[in-house]
């Protein structure tokens, strides 16, 4: 888990920062604004499909969304025996 959010910290701001610096040098005429509003949204799209796959990946592999458990999800991490545990 933290192996896959050190990746993702350095994925999409190196993502972010490569569409800025290609912006910058595809088009000159462009405002520093419009290159960072460009790159964002390019990043925000990059991340929507990214979920978006996940969730189609989770919903195809459970028969159950909300009791199935994933591959390497154990009694520990799950959030429905969090949820049990506290009430």
């Amino acid at each position: 888990m933290l192996l896959t959010l050190a990746w993702g910290s350095l994925f999409f701001p190196g993502l972010f920062a490569l569409c800025t610096w290609g912006l910058r040098r595809a088009r000159p005429a462009w405002s520093d604004s419009d290159c960072v509003m460009i790159s964002t949204r390019l990043v925000s799209s990059v991340q929507a499909v990214l979920a978006t796959g996940s969730g189609i990946v989770i919903i195809r592999s459970c028969s159950d969304v909300i009791t199935d458990r994933g591959l390497g999800e154990t009694l520990g991490t799950s959030l429905l025996a969090a949820s049990s545990w506290q009430n």
